[in-house]
């Protein structure tokens, strides 16, 4: 049974930093697309970074040079680093996991839609106060 587990949410000030976690259990986050999502009340759900199964990481423009994804394929974990927060990163943030390849074998290089994910984890609040 394959169980994404995050941590590391809370509250922040603006120009603050966190860092998420989210524990993989029951795949090997090193074979996966792995993502992080968010999504603020009233909004939908958008892909906020990713990083594929060969390492190559993807960013929205809204985080890029603020946010860093990571793995530590020893621990099973997948990270994402927020700096330089602003009020508008306010939401839940959830993990996701896809399939490395897609349905046609190649490497899936990028995993910021919804759709690519086969796995969820529960989600992590993070509020950012100005």
């Amino acid at each position: 049974q394959v169980q994404l587990v995050e941590s590391g949410g809370g509250s922040a000030q603006s120009e603050g930093s966190l860092r998420l976690s989210c524990a993989a259990s029951g795949l090997t986050i090193g074979t996966y697309c792995m993502a992080w999502f968010r999504q603020a009340p009233g909004k939908e759900r958008e892909g906020v970074a990713c990083i594929s199964a060969n390492g190559r990481a993807t960013y929205a423009d809204s985080v890029k040079g603020r946010f860093t994804i990571s793995q530590d394929n020893a621990k099973n974990t997948l990270y994402l680093q927020m700096d330089s927060l602003k009020p508008e990163d306010t939401a839940m943030y959830y993990c996701a996991a896809a399939r490395g390849r897609t349905t046609f074998g190649t490497l899936r290089t990028t995993c910021l839609a919804v759709n690519d994910h086969t796995h969820w984890g529960q989600g992590t609040q993070v509020t950012v106060s100005s």
